[in-house]
């Protein structure tokens, strides 16, 4: 799960639940035991990641209809099972369709907004493309509408340590679609801006504050000050679930630290001494000033001071 997006979270674990009541999982005999079953895999599933809005959203969706399901007269338990598998099929395919929405607003106002009639260069932060939704992307499917449109001329994609999720998963489906882009290591990202052209910088958010603050993969936020300081505008891509109006500000957006070892090892070979002291967060917090290109949802780009009251 550590791999993949806010979105993919809440999609994969509610395809998991999917499959396994598929599978014949869970009491059959009994609605308020199934109930109980599919709140338990639930409340599990949320500890993969308390950063994530999305996930926490989806889950009290599902509970409420399973909820709904079962004061409904006469519904048999393998019918609620059924119902809640045809649900979260439903999920996927408003994945979709969201996230084609968040391409074609993003590619249109990046357009508009950028200096030039040409192609444009872009810059992107860790995973939010096919592998991390339901098969298309937020920030990935901004750069995939451009270059559908033949508007992209190439994207710049951070390796994203220490997981890679740039150079492992980005920078490979980019390169099997044939999307030019060209992979650089985290602390090469400011010299792109200035030495090849960058003209936006698009990456997702695991959750939006009331205010427009973003929680995003760790290393977002250098992002942000790096492109302010160059003038290029700074543009977050995610689905509206993704707002979490009940924080009024990144400070009180909940950041998942992971095991020191993430830094020090890699595949099982040491790369720094073992007993040595490791701050290893797994997401920072963008403030929404820094914001400047706005925040793309499947309804349009909002400035992210707008995004939560308007949606």
């Amino acid at each position: 799960l550590q791999v993949r997006g806010a979105p993919a979270i809440a999609l994969l674990g509610c395809l998991s639940l999917a499959v396994e009541l598929a599978g014949g999982a869970g009491p059959s005999e009994d609605l308020g035991a199934l109930e109980e079953f599919v709140g338990q895999k639930l409340g599990f599933l949320l500890t993969a990641r308390p950063t994530a809005a999305n996930l926490g959203h989806e889950a009290e969706r599902l509970r409420a209809f399973v909820r709904q399901r079962v004061e409904t007269p006469g519904v048999t338990p393998q019918q609620l099972r059924e119902s809640i598998i045809e649900y979260i099929e439903g999920l996927l395919e408003k994945d979709r369709r969201d996230n084609r929405n968040i391409g074609a607003h993003g590619a249109s106002h990046i357009l508009g907004r950028v200096r030039g009639d040409g192609p444009v260069t872009l810059l992107t932060h860790c995973n939010t493309g096919t592998l991390a939704t339901a098969g298309y992307g937020t920030a990935l499917g901004v750069v995939r509408a451009l270059h559908q449109r033949g508007s992209l001329s190439r994207v710049f994609c951070t390796e994203t340590r220490p997981y890679n999720q740039g150079s492992r998963l980005s920078a490979l489906e980019l390169r099997h679609d044939g999307v030019p882009v060209t992979l650089i290591a985290d602390s090469a990202a400011a010299a792109a801006m200035r030495e090849r052209g960058v003209q936006a910088v698009v990456v997702g958010a695991d959750r939006v504050a009331a205010n427009g603050d973003v929680a995003n993969k760790i290393g977002t936020f250098q992002l942000a000050v790096a492109a302010q300081h160059m003038g290029i505008p700074f543009y977050v891509a995610a689905p509206s679930s993704t707002c979490d109006p009940t924080l009024a500000s990144g400070h009180l957006i909940p950041i998942e630290e992971r095991p020191g070892t993430e830094l020090t090892q890699l595949g099982g070979v040491l790369l720094a001494e073992p007993e040595v002291d490791v701050w290893n967060p797994a997401f920072d917090v963008t403030p929404h000033e820094l914001i400047t290109g706005g925040i793309i949802t499947e309804w349009g780009v909002f400035a992210p001071s707008e995004l939560c009251q308007a949606l």
